[in-house]
């Protein structure tokens, strides 16, 4: 397991489709596991592969911690719903802006056993997979965001300030 460079906007790939994964071996596991590993070191709650170099229909979510997904040629099905809220992306350090997204979301994708699973998603985890999978059509949450990016302050930052 390692770190993966993660790549940040304006980098070509981004805006790239990813193409289907026909089957899992040792490097897409690697891969996997990598992802997860960079996603964890970065504070994320989910990483797709293009952020990582690799042009597939691979993402990683964990929204609190407890519960690991990974999602292996991801379709949404079914979206209702509505919330927005602030949004983030490692692919854009240091930004945020409002988005609307589908409050509820079900996604039928494979796991990383090539077994097809279901997902019914509320919420934060709603809002990661629909990040997520645009990722996958080269789409950044700035192409969908209600307003304009702005700059986040991070905690430490303020406690920096104090001292």
């Amino acid at each position: 397991m390692a770190l993966r460079q993660i790549r940040i906007d304006g980098d070509d790939i981004l805006r790239k489709k990813c193409k289907e994964v026909k089957e899992i071996n040792e490097r897409t596991l690697t891969l996997i596991d990598d992802m997860f590993d960079t996603m964890y070191d970065a504070n994320g709650v989910g990483l797709a592969a293009p952020q990582v170099g690799i042009l597939k229909r691979i993402v990683v979510i964990d929204v609190d911690g407890e519960t690991p997904y990974v999602l292996i040629n991801p379709v949404l099905v079914e979206k209702n719903g509505e919330q927005t809220g602030e949004e983030g992306c490692l692919s854009l350090p240091g930004k945020s802006a409002q988005v609307t997204r589908p409050n509820h979301v079900i996604c039928k994708c494979l796991n990383e056993d090539m077994m097809e699973i279901t997902i019914e998603a509320e919420g934060l985890l709603a809002r990661a997979i629909c990040h997520e999978l645009d990722h996958l059509e080269g789409i950044l949450y700035k192409d969908v965001a209600d307003g304009p990016l702005h700059d986040v302050v991070y905690e430490d930052d303020l406690e920096d300030d104090t001292e």
